[in-house]
């Protein structure tokens, strides 16, 4: 095992040894921290800039999905881009476009311009999230080190998500809308020299020409997926031409884009990742865990504020167990899988979050304060679980080389997993909801049909009604919304069953010493090819 250690060793001092890691870890999780914040921190800004703004229904739509939707489509085209002309660089260039775009946003003053603003935040958005991960992936070799520095990772990921609203509503007390994305400049102006002084630079396998072509397959073929997905999740029929159309020519586009990979000696993502069951499981349970996350998050907000009366700010304080949660298992999340290994780990995190979605279908009609505390700590700690050890398989397992292509397709698969969660549990949410108000005595079938769109319509409606037909439609939905509510959840137990299963491909054990010796083999440690080529034989003798 002498090769292996020395190897790992020698990776350290490549990286810059000792505090000088985690030095960079705090660099990359507060750059992560402000893209994970902008997601969300324009939602309860919604009502200010549609009043000030006065956008049409599209223009709002894309004031809010411009980010989500550029930042998931040109993840790969970065990440990739990432690896060949150096990974500090894009980040970097990533810095400066966020902060200008962020104050591009803060200042506009005609929906347009605000909805360009956002979508220049999700390029940068883009350039910074894969290489945050693909960086991490090189300054900590060592696996067991590494395992930690994701946990801390992905616990500000789940920070800067759950933050975002608390932050936005406490600035919008104080401030005007463009407020919310005015913090991002001071960060942004600090992390850029900070980033260059202290940031390694790397790169993967610079071998053949940079396959443009393919990233924009790639990246149109994203924004398709995403943008119907996004229109499935909103309660567009999915015949709708503006959804189906996405979807195909996405759909084309990506099939093309994976034959042309497979076609290409020097592909821009290596599909033969793939090929390994713990890279494609991996991802498999990432797409899952975040299905259910966002899904259960979304139905849950709209329970404690439309059935249990809760303001914003009290909704955001009932989740925020959740979020603290997530934190504890990120931060023991080294440590569990050390002890547990990848396989137990994720399949226990899945069972755990399944039983407490199990837990929190004795929600009612009455607030049980002790029940949701409960079942949200499990949630969060579950679903973290899960994430982490789900991130930390995938990118152990992908080469050095391709660091940058394999956190892109992580943080896709992220991205995507977010957006069929809200499609298909909303999906089976109105699917049990809307049939509980086709007959309520005293109602008429018009107002029925437009209460069944959501329990939020359907208290507009009771209002105009009024009198025992508005309070015989409000009680009625209510009642459906809870019906609908215990069916999403069942959905989600048995996909995240479902997800503990396909976790039984992971590893069993974490292996530290191979993933120990692996980043020798890449070109990100600038050491001789002689010595490398040395370090590997090695490694294959030990």
């Amino acid at each position: 095992m002498s090769g292996t250690t020395t190897a790992a060793a020698r990776c350290r001092r490549a990286a810059g040894g000792g505090a000088n890691r985690w030095v960079v870890l705090v660099v990359l999780c507060a750059s992560l921290l402000l893209v994970a914040l902008d997601a969300t921190v324009l939602h309860v800004a919604v009502p200010a800039v549609t009043e000030d703004l006065t956008p049409s229904a599209i223009e709002l739509l894309w004031i809010v999905d411009a980010y989500p939707l550029v930042c998931a489509s040109l993840l790969i085209l970065f990440g990739t881009l990432g690896d060949r002309v150096g990974r500090r660089r894009v980040l970097l260039l990533g810095y400066g476009l966020f902060g200008i775009a962020s104050g591009m946003a803060a200042v506009a003053d005609n929906a347009p311009v605000l909805i360009v603003a956002r979508a220049l935040l999700g390029v940068g958005g883009a350039m910074i999230m894969p290489a945050t991960l693909s960086i991490l992936r090189q300054v900590f070799p060592d696996r067991r080190e590494r395992a930690l520095a994701i946990g801390i990772w992905t616990g500000v990921a789940a920070v800067g998500a759950a933050v975002g609203p608390l932050l936005g509503g406490f600035l919008l007390e104080h401030f005007w809308w463009g407020s919310v994305f005015l913090v991002n400049i001071p960060l942004m102006v600090v992390s850029l020299p900070v980033g260059r002084l202290l940031l390694p630079e790397s790169t993967g396998d610079r071998n053949g020409p940079w396959d443009v072509v393919g990233a924009l397959m790639a990246a149109l073929g994203l924004f398709g997926v995403v943008l119907g997905v996004k229109r499935l999740g909103s309660g567009e029929n999915p015949f709708d031409l503006y959804t189906l159309l996405p979807l195909v020519l996405g759909g084309g586009l990506l099939t093309a884009f994976v034959r042309r990979q497979r076609r290409r000696t020097h592909p821009l993502v290596d599909l033969r990742m793939f090929a390994r069951p713990a890279f494609s499981t991996s991802v498999g349970c990432i797409v899952l865990a975040m299905l259910a996350l966002v899904g259960l998050e979304l139905i849950a907000a709209q329970y404690l504020q439309l059935v249990l009366g809760l303001s914003p700010l009290e909704t955001g304080l009932r989740l925020l167990p959740l979020t603290v949660a997530a934190m504890a298992a990120g931060l023991f999340g080294s440590k569990m899988l050390q002890r547990l290994g990848p396989r137990r780990m994720v399949s226990v995190g899945f069972c755990l979050t399944a039983g407490a979605v199990v837990l929190l279908m004795a929600m009612g009609q009455h607030d049980k304060p002790a029940l949701l505390l409960t079942g949200f700590v499990l949630l969060g700690f579950g679903l973290e679980t899960t994430l982490f050890g789900a991130y930390e398989s995938m990118l152990s397992e992908a080469p050095q080389a391709q660091a940058g292509g394999a956190a892109a397709i992580g943080e896709t698969s992220y991205q995507l997993g977010a957006g069929i969660g809200i499609a298909l549990l909303g999906s089976v949410m109105n699917a049990a909801y809307a049939p509980g108000l086709s007959d309520v005595r005293g109602v008429p079938q018009a107002a029925s049909a437009a209460a069944g769109h959501s329990l939020g319509e359907a208290y507009e409606v009771a209002g105009r009604l009024g009198g025992s037909p508005g309070e015989a439609l409000r009680h009625a939905a209510r009642d459906s919304f809870v019906h609908g509510l215990h069916v999403t959840l069942l959905v989600s137990a048995v996909l995240l069953l479902a997800g503990a299963v396909m976790a039984l491909r992971l590893p069993r054990a974490m292996e530290c010493e191979a993933s120990a010796a692996g980043p020798a083999e890449g070109t990100d440690v600038p050491a001789p090819r002689k010595e490398s080529a040395k370090v590997r034989a090695e490694s294959s003798v030990s």
